[in-house]
């Protein structure tokens, strides 16, 4: 099929647009919603918002998660905050600012009213999150409490310890699990969408594979929402849960839907450095904890004294020295190439020199230990649990990975894909943040988009279905789906050779890792181009899948999802090479300033990349969707 990218931005002002949209469009009447079916794929803060209410207003809605609970979906991980333009601080925050923050954060590559609309909307997330029980923390005298992330010169973050994420969760969980009991929405758990399925060009539904038994079923719905968060963990190495893939939106751009900047991924600067090669999982530690921690290594590469040790004048806190306007709270790209830089010229710190000292001795010093305690606790219990160290007496050692993904299924204004009928919010969509995302900003786009978005846009698609007959799973498009989908895991385990899916993807991690990383150049990207494909093939005649098809197979799940991950990766690694400028988190060595920053390309990348597939996942069709900005103006990101 082919496909036109039309981004539906609804007319005038961009402060108006939205308010426009909700004003205008096409609704669906309370009696009417009874007679539509929903189906939402994922339950983390995006998918559990949305079902949650469009349950409450009235529609059918069958969410569907490969965990046993919806509670351990990947958002509870999430540590450090949300933000929000409250201007609780008055200290010159608002909607605007946010905005404009959010769109230079992602180096210009995001489209401009979709952002807004998040910004315009951030401050009513707070308010829904308290009304339901969220325990943000609070200054002493009961206002809620703001901290500061990077990107921002303002302190517009709203946390709840380090545990923001999972209050979140929980607070969205409940008002599902309300809807779950009063039967509007029905809740299917370890079970796995392994495929969509279109009728005359529209999305009807899914097939999916219960995790306990492998029985495939079919699904029908009206309209079908992807919230399935993000592919960082194509990386291997990653802060995602072991769980995280990106199966449900891959299979959904084999069907139609186009994918778009895949190489947009975020590589987080605060991350436990990877302590040996059997490592399968790091660990994040909270960008807020750059608030109170001062980031340096030693001047000397051959430094061998301990950190406290290391004299004020020997080191370097490249950050504040670089970067002096925002210092040690410079946006996740900026800090993470500054850290690879320092690594790269020999001045790492701890047993394998692969990460730079997060120090909070000033901290300690100047607030007293009991405040720098209160604040970070959990974090600083954490680090010690993993690292043996205690962050109080010695500073925390990190370097960046693999965290966040801003590529994704292209979507219009109204969260739609380019198969009608199928809708993706969250991480799974490119929309918000362009080519880096800013601190914090992850959760509030989960529960903007399911909470305050989709509810309005998704009525006029299922308006225009009124009294209308829609496929159910009995029509052969369905049967066809499930065979396919059944040939495909019965072929995993007849390959019958040696070696496991973890072996693969650790392998196909390095490739990506090294060539479409935190540095890209032609030269890696040709060769990563060259070597996926073999890889690829390998898997293909000698995965081994232990067990059967029949139980609980978790290396037939993971075949299913490095496969895929195999086809992505191809599709990022395209992605960058056509790409012909940096970009955010997108850096081409090739394309740089004299100081070792990003130089973009305004007047022949100023664009969406969408990609189509072709059916050969190494001859994507590539679509470009411009982007015009109204309101801001093209300019050099500077944070110094």
């Amino acid at each position: 099929m082919s496909i036109t990218l039309d981004s539906k931005i609804p007319e005038g002002p961009l402060a108006d647009k939205w308010g426009n949209y909700i004003a205008s469009q096409k609704l669906v009447n309370p009696a009417n919603k009874r007679k539509f079916k929903i189906i939402v794929v994922g339950t983390g803060l995006a998918g559990a918002s949305a079902s949650a209410t469009l349950a409450e207003l009235g529609y059918q809605v069958e969410a569907f998660t490969f965990h046993d609970s919806p509670r351990r979906a990947h958002s509870i991980a999430a540590q450090g905050g949300i933000n929000a333009a409250k201007n609780y601080q008055g200290d010159g925050d608002s909607v605007h600012r946010l905005f404009y923050d959010t769109v230079k954060g992602g180096d210009f590559r995001g489209r401009e009213a979709n952002t807004y609309r998040l910004a315009e909307v951030s401050v009513n997330i707070i308010d829904q999150m308290v009304a339901q029980g969220v325990p943000f923390a609070r200054e002493y005298g009961g206002m809620l409490a703001n901290r500061s992330f990077g990107g921002a010169q303002v302190s517009r973050t709203f946390y709840a310890r380090g545990q923001t994420g999972q209050q979140l969760l929980i607070g969205a969980y409940q008002q599902m699990s309300r809807q779950v009991g009063l039967g509007n929405i029905k809740l299917w758990n370890r079970v796995e969408m392994v495929d969509v399925v279109n009728v005359d060009g529209q999305c009807a539904g899914i097939v999916t594979r219960d995790l306990l038994t492998g029985t495939f079923e079919s699904h029908s719905a009206h309209a079908v929402v992807l919230a399935t968060g993000g592919y960082g963990n194509v990386f291997y190495l990653s802060t995602n849960a072991m769980n995280c893939n990106a199966s449900a939106a891959w299979r959904a751009h084999r069907r139609g839907a186009a994918f778009a900047n895949p190489c947009y991924t975020q590589i987080h600067p605060t991350c436990i450095p990877q302590a040996d090669d059997f490592q399968s999982k790091l660990t994040l530690m909270s960008e807020s904890l750059r608030n109170d921690g001062r980031i340096w290594v030693p001047k000397d590469p051959d430094e061998t004294r301990r950190a406290r040790e290391v004299p004020e004048d020997e080191r370097d806190y490249y950050l504040e020295r670089i970067y002096p306007s925002f210092g040690n709270l410079a946006p996740r790209d900026v800090a993470s190439r500054a850290a690879k830089r320092a690594v790269d010229n020999g001045q790492g710190v701890g047993p394998l020199k692969n990460g730079v000292y997060l120090d909070f001795s000033a901290a300690i010093e100047r607030l007293g230990l009991e405040v720098v305690w209160e604040r970070y606790s959990n974090l600083f219990e954490m680090y010690e649990r993993i690292t043996g160290e205690d962050p109080r007496e010695m500073p925390m050692r990190i370097y960046p990975a693999s965290h966040y993904t801003m590529g994704g299924l292209w979507v219009d204004y109204e969260l739609q894909t380019t198969v009608p009928g199928l809708f993706c919010a969250g991480e799974a969509n490119f929309s918000d943040h362009g080519a880096n995302r800013l601190g914090a900003s992850a959760l509030m786009q989960g529960l903007s988009d399911g909470y305050f978005v989709l509810p309005y846009t998704i009525a006029p698609y299922l308006s225009e279905l009124l009294n209308k007959p829609v496929p159910d799973a009995s029509h052969e498009a369905f049967s066809a789906a499930e065979a396919e989908a059944k040939t495909r895991f019965e072929g995993y385990l007849s390959i019958g050779g040696t070696r496991t899916p973890d072996h693969f993807h650790r392998e196909l991690g390095r490739i990506i890792w090294d060539y479409c990383g935190m540095e890209r150049t032609e030269q890696g990207l040709e060769k990563a181009l060259s070597e996926i494909p073999a890889l690829h093939e390998e898997f293909r005649k000698d995965l081994r899948v232990t067990g059967d098809g029949n139980s609980i197979n978790q290396t037939l799940e993971k075949a299913g999802r490095i496969d895929d991950f195999f086809e992505l990766g191809m599709l990022m690694c395209r992605d960058a090479l056509t790409r012909e400028e940096s970009a955010g988190g997108h850096f081409r060595a090739e394309h740089q300033t004299d100081e070792g920053e990003a130089l973009r390309d305004d007047e022949n990348f100023a664009h969406v990349a969408a990609w189509e597939w072709s059916g050969d996942p190494m001859a994507p069709v590539r679509h470009e969707e411009p982007l015009e900005y109204e309101v801001v103006h093209f300019a050099t990101r500077s944070y110094k």
